[in-house]
């Protein structure tokens, strides 16, 4: 059983930075993809930014790209989310999220069918962005 624990989150004025962390457990040893999505309510749940655990391929939404950069540790079981030039748009619960899928998905089907695809999340942690 994969266990996610997210962490990280808090209040910032828009133009700063925070960094996100998710803590994985039990992985899988095969092909799967790893990373962040993003919760408002009332609004569809965006896939933000994934890491291919076999190529190590990161992919993200065109609203951070450029801004927010995915990693993880050398073990594996830790994935970074280094978000700067906050906005206000950014303001979510952030989820971190893991599926057992095959490498290639997402260069197949686009980011955003990861959303339905992933198949354990954590509780999430909230990301506000408010001068």
């Amino acid at each position: 059983q994969v266990q996610l624990v997210e962490s990280g989150g808090g209040l910032v004025q828009p133009g700063d930075s925070l960094r996100l962390s998710c803590v994985a457990s039990g992985l899988p040893p095969n092909s799967y993809y790893i990373g962040w999505f993003r919760q408002v309510p009332g609004k569809e749940r965006e896939a933000i930014s994934i890491i291919s655990h076999n190529d190590g391929n990161t992919y993200y939404a065109d609203s951070v790209k450029g801004r927010f950069t995915i990693s993880r540790d050398n073990a594996g079981n830790t994935v970074y989310l280094q978000m700067n030039n906050l906005e206000p748009g950014d303001t979510a619960v952030y989820l971190c999220a893991e599926g057992a899928i095959r490498m290639g998905f997402v260069d197949d089907f686009g980011l955003g069918a990861l959303r339905t695809a992933m198949q354990y999340w954590g509780k999430g942690t909230l990301v506000t962005v408010s001068s």
